[in-house]
């Protein structure tokens, strides 16, 4: 379990760098409330995006964006909205992005992919 929060939190890492480079701006990092977690609360073009990371170390039991179901959607989505009245942007458009990092082994690059507006 301890391999896979490491994990988690190296893909977080390098997704938050990607996106920081791409112009976002990190608003929160691992949100939580009762009614769960959000990996990156971000502001890009001045919008609040929901980003929900997946990471792996191979592709061999499939792409990270195949882990991301319609109702795992449907809850950062709803998380999101959470994260605005938490936050007093109630009311707020939230946009939802998927980042998959696939990191491969040692001395290779990761392999950062990006979706935006996912519904």
């Amino acid at each position: 379990m301890a391999r896979n929060i490491e994990l988690g939190r190296r893909g977080e890492q390098l997704a938050a760098d990607y996106l920081t480079a791409g112009g976002h701006r990190v608003l929160d990092r691992n949100w939580r409330c009762p009614r769960g977690e959000l990996d990156l609360v971000t502001l890009d073009r001045g919008q609040v995006v929901a980003v929900e990371v997946k990471t792996r170390t191979s592709l061999d039991f499939g792409h990270p964006f195949e882990a991301i179901d319609r109702r795992k959607l449907e809850r950062v989505y709803r998380l999101g909205w959470a994260w605005c009245a938490a936050h007093e942007r109630a009311g707020a458009a939230v946009r939802v992005d998927a980042v998959a990092v696939v990191l491969g082994r040692r001395g290779e690059r990761a392999v950062i992919e990006h979706l935006e507006g996912v519904r």
